[in-house]
C-alpha cells in the first residue's frame, strides 16, 4: 500500500517526479556504508549503483592501472561461482552486474527484476567480499587489457586527450591514465591484485544507491544482510589530492601516430571541483562556449564557418578534483596550426566580454529541460543519488535545480571564465601523423 501511495503522489504532483528530501531514504550502516534510497513502484526493475574509495589514487607507479585491473577483475570468479557460473546466473534473470575502475573509486551498477533483487545483492556481495582471482582469468584479462591499450596508442583522440592530461596535471596524479601503460599493466600479477583488494576495498566511504520497485525499508535491509557485516581494519582513509601548479606560459606538445589521416587536438586548462562555488556558472558558460546547438561557438566557428573539422566541441569535467576545461576537435593534419589560432582566439572573445542574453536564456533553458529526462530511468535517479552524496550536495538539490540555473548572470559566467581560462596559458595536445 505504502508503494501505490508513494506513485499516487508522483503522479498528482510534477515536481515531486525530482527526487527531494520526502522521497529520498539516506541511512549510514554500522561499518560506514551510506545507502540512499528512492521508490519508483511504476517500475518492475531495481538499478543498483554505488562506489567505494578504492580508486586509482593508490595505484604505484611501476603498476599503474592495478586498481582498474582489480575492478575488472572482481566477477572473473568468487568463494562460490565460476566466472561462467556468475554470468549463468545473472543471464538466467535478465539481470546484469558490472564493475569500473576510476582515479578516485571503484564504482558497480546493476540492474534486476525486483523479484531478482535478491540474486543482484547476492552476487554484489560475492564480488566484493570473495574475489577468488583465478590464475587462468588473470592471465586472460591481462592479455585483454594490453589489447586495449595498444589500440590507444594507434587513436589519436585517445593520445590528445591523454596527452592534455599529462600536460595540464604534470606531477599531479590525474596526469596518470587509469588504465596504466603497457609496461605498467604488464608488471601486474595475480599476488598484486589480491594484495590490492584485500588492502583497499572496504566499507568506508561506500555508497549504494537502490531506486526502483522496493520500498526504502526493505532496500535498506537487504544492503544489511548482504554487506552489513563487511570489515576491513586495513583499509585506509582516501588520499588528498595535491595542490595543482597552474602553466605559466601555453605549451604545446605533439604524439606522432605514422598512417593516420586525421589529426586530434584538445586545448585548455585545468577548471573548477565539482564543489566549487562557480561550477554551475562555468558549465552553463561550457555550453555557449562549445556545446548548445551545433557545438556553440566552437562548433560555429571552427566548423562551421570555417570548416576546419570534422567536429569540434567544448567540454567541462568537474569531478572531486579540478576536472579539465578543454576544447577538442578532429581536423586535417594541414589545418591543425589555424584550428588552434582559432579556438585561442574564441577562448579570448569567452573571457573579455560577456556572453549574449540570448546565449545564457538559451543555454539555461536547456539545462533545466535536460534534468528531468536525465532523470527519467532508475539508472538516471540512481546516479543522481549517488552524485549528492559524493559532491555533498543537499537532498533538495534537484528540487532547486532550475532555481540555481535561471539565477546565473551573464557576468557570473564571465568571472568562471576568467577565473579557469588564460589565453595565454593553455595546454594544447595534438596527435595524429
Amino acid at each position: 500500500m505504502k508503494g501505490k501511495s508513494v506513485l499516487r503522489a508522483q503522479l498528482s504532483d510534477p515536481h515531486s517526479s525530482l527526487p527531494g528530501p520526502d522521497d529520498i531514504t539516506r541511512e549510514v550502516l554500522e561499518n560506514g556504508i551510506t545507502i540512499l534510497t528512492r521508490p519508483n513502484f511504476n517500475s518492475p526493475s531495481v538499478v543498483v549503483s554505488g562506489y567505494l574509495a578504492a580508486g586509482g589514487l593508490f595505484d604505484p607507479d611501476d603498476k599503474l592501472g592495478l586498481s582498474d585491473f582489480t575492478a575488472s577483475a572482481l566477477m572473473r570468479g568468487t568463494a562460490k561461482r565460476d566466472f561462467q557460473g556468475i554470468y549463468d546466473a545473472l543471464e538466467s534473470a535478465g539481470a546484469s552486474l558490472s564493475f569500473s575502475g576510476a582515479t578516485h573509486t571503484t564504482s558497480f551498477s546493476g540492474k534486476a527484476l525486483s523479484e531478482d533483487l535478491a540474486l543482484l545483492m547476492e552476487l554484489l556481495a560475492e564480488s566484493l567480499l570473495e574475489p577468488v582471482f583465478p590464475g587462468r582469468q588473470i592471465a586472460r584479462l591481462k592479455a585483454q587489457m594490453l589489447t586495449g591499450l595498444a589500440l590507444r596508442a594507434q587513436d589519436t583522440r585517445a593520445m590528445a586527450s591523454l596527452l592534455f592530461d599529462q600536460i595540464v596535471y604534470k606531477d599531479h596524479p590525474y596526469s596518470r591514465p587509469e588504465d596504466g601503460f603497457p609496461e605498467t599493466v604488464e608488471g601486474i600479477h595475480r599476488d598484486d591484485i589480491a594484495a590490492f583488494h584485500q588492502q583497499y576495498y572496504g566499507p568506508k566511504g561506500m555508497v549504494i544507491a537502490i531506486v526502483g520497485a522496493v520500498s526504502p525499508e526493505d532496500a535498506v535491509q537487504w544492503v544489511r544482510a548482504a554487506l552489513g557485516g563487511w570489515k576491513n581494519p586495513e583499509q585506509p582513509l582516501p588520499l588528498a589530492l595535491p595542490p595543482l601548479t597552474s602553466l605559466a606560459e601555453t605549451e604545446t606538445q605533439k604524439f606522432d601516430i605514422p598512417g593516420k589521416s586525421q589529426a586530434d587536438l584538445v586545448v585548455g586548462v585545468a577548471g573548477p571541483a565539482r564543489s566549487a562555488d562557480d561550477f554551475i556558472a562555468a558549465s552553463v558558460g561550457n555550453s555557449v562556449l562549445g556545446q548548445f546547438g551545433m557545438m556553440g561557438r566552437i562548433g560555429d566557428v571552427v566548423r562551421e564557418q570555417a570548416g576546419l573539422a570534422y567536429y569540434a566541441y567544448s567540454s567541462l569535467s568537474g569531478g572531486m578534483g579540478p576536472g579539465p576545461w578543454s576544447v577538442s576537435a578532429g581536423v586535417s593534419p594541414e589545418n591543425v596550426e589555424q584550428a588552434v589560432e582559432l579556438i585561442q582566439s574564441e577562448v579570448a572573445r569567452f573571457v573579455s566580454e560577456p556572453v549574449s542574453a540570448e546565449e545564457l536564456s538559451d543555454s539555461q533553458a536547456n539545462f533545466t529541460g535536460r534534468l528531468p529526462l536525465a532523470l527519467e530511468s532508475n539508472a538516471g535517479v540512481a546516479g543522481a543519488l549517488l552524485n549528492l552524496e559524493r559532491y555533498n550536495l543537499e537532498l533538495d538539490y534537484y528540487r532547486n535545480y532550475a532555481d540555481r540555473i535561471n539565477r546565473i548572470t551573464q557576468q557570473d559566467v564571465l568571472a568562471a571564465a576568467q577565473h579557469y581560462f588564460d589565453p595565454d596559458k593553455l595546454a594544447v595536445a595534438v596527435a595524429g601523423p
